[in-house]
């Protein structure tokens, strides 16, 4: 039941001017039976201005004396004589003109984030015109070097469910004409199933068995077994050494030493 305006200054009008029941006012305003009690007792809204339903029509007079006569029953809400407001058709969304000045950078931010989304579907998400988004686009806008691209949510052009809605619309639209349906043809992404397809369309005279790997040759971990292998490696270069400087000796004596030289007469 929706309540009328201003419930407590109603209530105060209503216990100072009808012989309603505490509980009648209180189901009427939306407020508990002791409230309304206190009211009336001056406890609560001391010197409040009361607020007649009758003259901003939320009451009429035959409906408080028809309540009045019985105690059992309850006020109902008169039903307004003022024109209500029709319902917006659909078309382009207004944009108030403090934030027309954003609408590029919004269309920039949807043509590079959800490429998907047509022309019209932008239009009527930020109440902007075709040509504006293909000059956006074509970067043929008069401020293109001023452009940043921004989410529509943010420069508050739009709600976060509108703008999800219409995505998941275009990309409904793209899937369907496209011919696939993304919730079979989706890759997954630990990409196993694949693989399980492409080995079952192998027939048993396709499959190949991989050539087994040589065994590496064993490694011994023992320490006698390195230091032995240290050892042969510089027996064989003392070897090597020995086989080289043999050669020079043979061909001529040793140099002698200058202390040993006979003394000049």
């Amino acid at each position: 039941m929706a309540l009328p305006l201003m419930p407590k200054a109603t209530a105060v009008w209503l216990v100072d001017n009808t012989t309603l029941s505490f509980g009648q006012i209180a189901e009427f305003c939306g407020l508990h039976d002791l409230e309304v009690q206190a009211i009336a007792d001056g406890e609560v809204a001391p010197g409040m201005q009361g607020l007649d339903p009758l003259a901003n029509r939320q009451l009429t007079k035959e409906e408080i004396e028809r309540c009045e006569n019985d105690k059992s029953a309850n006020l109902e809400m008169a039903k307004p004589t003022v024109p209500l407001p029709k319902v917006r058709q659909k078309g382009a969304r207004y944009t108030p003109i403090s934030k027309r000045q954003d609408r590029p950078d919004a269309i920039s931010w949807l043509l590079r984030t959800y490429p998907e989304l047509s022309d019209a579907q932008i239009s009527r998400l930020i109440g902007t015109t075709k040509p504006t988004i293909n000059a956006v686009r074509d970067k043929t806008h008069q401020n293109t070097t001023n452009i940043k691209p921004q989410s529509p949510i943010y420069l508050g052009l739009c709600t976060p469910d509108d703008l999800e809605k219409i995505v998941l619309q275009a990309r409904a639209r793209a899937a369907k004409a496209g011919g696939k349906n993304p919730k079979t043809d989706a890759a997954p992404q630990d990409g196993t199933e694949p693989a399980v397809e492409a080995a079952s369309e192998l027939t048993p005279e396709a499959a190949v068995e991989p050539a087994p790997e040589p065994a590496p040759e064993p490694v011994s971990d023992s320490p006698f077994a390195a230091a032995a292998a240290i050892f042969a490696t510089k027996a064989d270069q003392a070897d090597t050494d020995q086989a080289v400087t043999a050669p020079a000796k043979s061909e001529g004596k040793d140099p002698v030493p200058d202390d040993e030289k006979p003394a000049d007469n």
